[in-house]
């Protein structure tokens, strides 16, 4: 098995928004900031499971729709007085291509 899998392009994923990746593990959501840069997360908010994928982008952070938690898209933390961690999924990208890691796909969330 490849140690990446590509699930996509750029293009893919809209500008302050996200495309959700099935997985074996659970569903990933992939996430494009207003500068461009993506990141991949569990989409899975670590408050109450709210889907993250249908949160708002702003920053480098995604809101929970359920209960306003505030997500850092780089580190899958929770801001402020809140704690908790949506895990991260490590990407990269080759050309145009976005790349997950595969054990991240398979490996079952925590």
């Amino acid at each position: 098995m490849s140690e990446w899998i590509d699930v996509g392009t750029v293009d893919d994923v809209p500008l302050l928004g996200s495309r959700v990746v099935q997985a074996p593990s659970g569903d990933i959501a992939v996430f494009k900031a207003a500068d461009g840069t993506l990141f991949a997360l569990r989409d899975r908010c670590p408050h109450k499971g709210g889907p993250l994928s249908q949160g708002i982008v702003h920053g480098h952070s995604v809101t929970c729709p359920l209960h306003n938690w505030v997500i850092s898209l780089a580190s899958g933390e929770a801001q402020g007085a809140d704690q908790g961690c949506a895990h991260r999924i490590p990407l990269r990208i080759e050309g145009s291509r976005i790349l997950l890691a595969a054990s991240a796909l398979m490996a079952r969330a925590a």
